[in-house]
C-alpha cells in the first residue's frame, strides 16, 4: 500500500486526469462514430484497401428500401391521401391558368393542323370556339382527376417513386435519419462522458494496484468499446417501460415516439411526398404511359365533343387523320403543362391531402418493434464497424497514457 500511495503522489496529476482523459475517451468515440454513420456521402480513400464512406449513405439503396417499406406498407395509405382531393375545389383554384392553358393549346392546334381553316374563320368565330372549349374544360379536369383516383395504382408507382428519391439524393436520406435521431446521437455523446468517467475510475485503481502497462490501452479500449455498444442499446431499450420503484427505464428512442411521429412526418411531407414530386412520378414514372393515355382518351373525348357540335360538316372539312393528330397534339400540349398549371393549386393539394398528419398518426400507432425499425437498421448495419472504431482510438489514447506515466 506504501508503494501505492508513493506512487500515487508522485504522479498524481496522471492519476487526477485519467478519468477525465477516459470521459473524453467516451465522447470522442461517440462523435468519431456518429459522423462516421452520415459522412462521408461519398466514398474518400483509395478502393478497395483504405477509406471511408458514412454508413447510410454507402447503404442507400437499402436503407432507403427499408424506409419505403415501412412508408408504404405502416405508415400511409396513397389512396386516401388522393381521395382528401376535392376535384370541384382544384378546378377552381385552377381556374384561371387553365382558362389561360386551354387559349394557348386551342389556338397552337388549329394553327399547326388546320391553318387554313383556322385564317378563313372570322375572329369571333375563333373567339366563339376558344370560350367553347374554354368552358367544357372544368368538367373535362373533374372527370380527369375522378378517373385517376379510381385507377391510382395503375398509374403511380409510390414506392419506385421514394426510393429513386432517396437512393439518388444521399444527403436526403442522411437528413430523414439524422434529423429524426439528433437527441438520440447527442445522448450517445454524452453517455460517453458518463460512462467513460466512472470506468476511468476503475482504470486509475487497477493501474495503481498493477502498474502493468497493458492496462490503460486495454482499458481505454474496453471503454471506447463498451461505451458505444451500451449507448447504441440504450436508445432502444428497453422497448416498453419498465418500472424500478420511483425510476421507469425505456429506451430514448421510444419515449419520444410523438416527436419523432411528428418530425418524421414533416420530413417526409416536405422533402418526399410533395405535390411536385408526385406529379413528376405520374409524368415520367414506371407508370406513366398508363397517365398518357388516360390524357389522350379524356382530350380525345373533349375533342369529338366540340367538333360534333360544331356540325358534321367541320369533321368532314378536318378529316379523320388530321383530327386524329389534332387530339394527339392537344394531349401532348396538355400534359407539357399540366406541371406549370398545376402549381397554382400546391397550396391546396397539399394542404388537403396532409401526408404530416397521416404519417404522425399512423406512427404513433406503430407496435414498440415497428417503431425502432424507422431507425435501427441505421446502426445495425456496419455497427461492429462503429464499435470497433471506438475500441481503437480508447486502446491508442491508453497507450499515450502509459508514455505520460512511464515517461
Amino acid at each position: 500500500m506504501d508503494a501505492v500511495l508513493d506512487d500515487f503522489a508522485r504522479h498524481w496529476p496522471v492519476y487526477v486526469s485519467m478519468p477525465f482523459v477516459a470521459a473524453l475517451i467516451g465522447y470522442v468515440t461517440k462523435r468519431v462514430a456518429i459522423e462516421m454513420m452520415f459522412r462521408p456521402l461519398e466514398f474518400v480513400g483509395i478502393r478497395p484497401f483504405l477509406g471511408w464512406q458514412g454508413v447510410v449513405p454507402k447503404h442507400g439503396g437499402r436503407m432507403a428500401a427499408i424506409a419505403t417499406d415501412l412508408l408504404t406498407a405502416n405508415l400511409l395509405d396513397i389512396d386516401e391521401v388522393f381521395a382528401r382531393v376535392d376535384p370541384v375545389i382544384i378546378t377552381r383554384e385552377l381556374e384561371q391558368p387553365l382558362l389561360r392553358a386551354v387559349d394557348g393549346i386551342a389556338r397552337d392546334v388549329l394553327e399547326q393542323h388546320h391553318p387554313r381553316l383556322w385564317e378563313v374563320m372570322p375572329t369571333i368565330a375563333q373567339e366563339l370556339l376558344i370560350k367553347q372549349v374554354q368552358a367544357s374544360a372544368p368538367q373535362l379536369v373533374r372527370e380527369f382527376l375522378d378517373e385517376v383516383r379510381d385507377n391510382l395504382d395503375e398509374v403511380l408507382d409510390v414506392r419506385h417513386m421514394t426510393v429513386e428519391r432517396l437512393t439518388r439524393d444521399r444527403a436526403l436520406l442522411v437528413r430523414l435519419i439524422r434529423e429524426t435521431s439528433r437527441p438520440e446521437m447527442t445522448f450517445i455523446a454524452r453517455a460517453g462522458i458518463v460512462f467513460g468517467f466512472v470506468l476511468g475510475l476503475v482504470q486509475a485503481l487497477v493501474w495503481a494496484l498493477t502498474r502493468q502497462p497493458l492496462v490503460l490501452p486495454i482499458f481505454g479500449g474496453a471503454i471506447g468499446l463498451f461505451t458505444d455498444w451500451l449507448a447504441i442499446k440504450m436508445i432502444f431499450l428497453p422497448r416498453e417501460p419498465v418500472r424500478l420503484g420511483r425510476v421507469i427505464l425505456q429506451g430514448k428512442f421510444q419515449r419520444r415516439r410523438a416527436e419523432v411521429a411528428r418530425q418524421y412526418g414533416e420530413l417526409v411531407a416536405n422533402e418526399v411526398l410533395t405535390v411536385p414530386n408526385l406529379l413528376d412520378a405520374l409524368l415520367r414514372g414506371p407508370k406513366s404511359d398508363r397517365l398518357v393515355a388516360m390524357v389522350e382518351r379524356a382530350v380525345g373525348h373533349a375533342v369529338d365533343t366540340q367538333v360534333s357540335a360544331a356540325k358534321p360538316v367541320v369533321a368532314l372539312a378536318v378529316g379523320a387523320q388530321r383530327l386524329q393528330e389534332m387530339k394527339h397534339a392537344a394531349a401532348q400540349r396538355a400534359l407539357a403543362e399540366l406541371p406549370l398549371t398545376a402549381r397554382y393549386a400546391e397550396g391546396y393539394l397539399t394542404e388537403a391531402m396532409d401526408v404530416a398528419k397521416m404519417v404522425e398518426q399512423r406512427m404513433l400507432a406503430l407496435t414498440p418493434l415497428e417503431f425502432e425499425g424507422l431507425l435501427r437498421p441505421a446502426f445495425r448495419q456496419d455497427e461492429w464497424k462503429l464499435i470497433a472504431v471506438g475500441g481503437v482510438i480508447g486502446f491508442l489514447v491508453g497507450e499515450l497514457q502509459v508514455l505520460l506515466m512511464l515517461g
